[in-house]
C-alpha cells in the first residue's frame, strides 16, 4: 500500500482526481473524509492543506503527493521531485499600487512587502541585496497595499486579474510553478515499485492529451503521397480492405494539426475519415 497527499480542496484537487481517474484509480473523493481508499490499485489519499503537503511526504506521513513546485519552495521540505504535471502553472510575482512608477527591483528597498511566501522572498531578496520589510499574511494578500499594511505584495498569479481588481500591477516574476508529483527520499523497494507503477500509468495519459486517432480510406495508388502526410509513433497502419484497389490506414495525429492533415488527405482521394479521442498511449 502506498499513501498519497492530495490537496483537500481547490483546482489541484479536482485535476489530481481526475488524472487519478484516467489512470484507472478510483476514490470515494467525499468532502470531509481525511482518507479514503482505492478499490482499483494499492493507494489511499491523504486530504490536506497544499502547503502541509510537503512536510506530510518528507516525515512519511505521506509517501507521494501532488502539490505544487511553489509550496516546495517555501516549505524547503526534504522530498524528491519526480514528475511535473504541467498543470495548475502559475508565477510568483512582485506587484505594486497601479499608480506607483516602477523603476526596476531596486524600487522594493525600504518598502514593506506582503506575501504569504516569506521564505522564497527573503531568498530573492538576499540574492539581490534588496533591504525590505516582509509581512507574511496569510490570505488576501492582495488587499494589503489598499489598507496600508505594505507598499507591495509578493503572491501567486495566474491570470492578473485579481490584481487589476485591487489596484495593483504585476512587476517582476521571481519564478514559475507548476504541480508535481514529490517522494519521500526513502520509499521501500515495494513502495517505490508502486510508485513506478503510477508513473507509467500517468505518463500513458499524458501523452494521449492533444492527440487524436484518424482512420481513413484511400485508393492504393495514392498510398504513398497519404503516408506522406500522416505522421505516426512508427509507421502508420495499413489495411486493405475487401473492395479492390483500396486500403485503410490508421494514425495518430496532433489535434493541432488534424483539420490540415484531412484537408490534404481529402485533395489526394481519402474517404470515410473517422477521428477518435485517446484515453492514453502506451510505448
Amino acid at each position: 500500500m502506498i499513501r498519497i497527499a492530495l490537496q483537500a480542496k481547490g483546482r489541484l484537487n479536482e485535476d489530481s482526481l481526475k488524472l487519478m481517474k484516467e489512470a484507472g484509480i478510483n476514490f470515494d473523493d467525499a468532502k470531509r473524509k481525511l482518507l479514503s481508499k482505492s478499490n482499483d490499485f494499492p493507494i489511499e489519499v491523504l486530504y490536506l492543506r497544499d502547503d502541509d503537503i510537503p512536510q506530510a511526504v518528507a516525515a512519511g506521513v505521506a509517501d507521494i503527493g501532488f502539490v505544487g513546485i511553489n509550496e516546495i519552495e517555501e516549505k524547503g521540505a526534504d522530498v524528491k521531485v519526480i514528475h511535473k504535471l504541467g498543470w495548475g502553472k502559475c508565477r510568483i510575482s512582485l506587484a505594486i499600487p497601479k499608480t506607483e512608477e516602477y523603476s526596476g527591483i531596486e524600487y522594493f528597498n525600504g518598502k514593506r512587502i506582503a506575501t504569504s511566501y516569506p521564505k522564497i522572498l527573503k531568498k530573492f531578496c538576499d540574492e539581490n541585496n534588496i533591504v525590505a520589510e516582509v509581512e507574511e499574511i496569510a490570505g488576501s494578500v492582495e488587499i494589503a497595499p489598499a489598507v496600508g499594511m505594505a507598499d507591495a505584495i509578493f503572491d501567486i498569479v495566474s491570470s492578473g486579474s485579481t490584481l487589476v481588481s485591487n489596484g495593483l500591477k504585476e512587476v517582476y516574476t521571481v519564478m514559475n510553478s507548476e504541480a508535481a508529483v514529490i517522494a519521500n527520499p526513502n520509499l521501500t523497494d515495494e513502495k517505490q515499485a508502486l510508485l513506478d507503477q503510477l508513473l507509467f500509468r500517468f505518463e500513458s495519459v499524458e501523452r494521449s492529451k492533444g492527440q487524436k486517432y484518424i482512420l481513413l480510406n484511400i485508393p492504393n495508388d495514392n498510398i504513398n503521397d497519404a503516408l506522406s502526410i500522416l505522421p505516426s509513433m512508427k509507421s502508420p497502419t495499413l489495411l486493405p480492405l475487401a473492395q479492390p484497389g483500396w486500403s485503410s490506414i490508421h494514425a495518430v495525429v496532433s489535434q493541432k494539426l488534424i483539420w490540415d492533415k484531412i484537408e490534404q488527405l481529402k485533395k489526394i482521394g481519402a474517404e470515410d475519415i473517422l477521428v477518435l479521442s485517446l484515453e492514453m498511449m502506451v510505448l
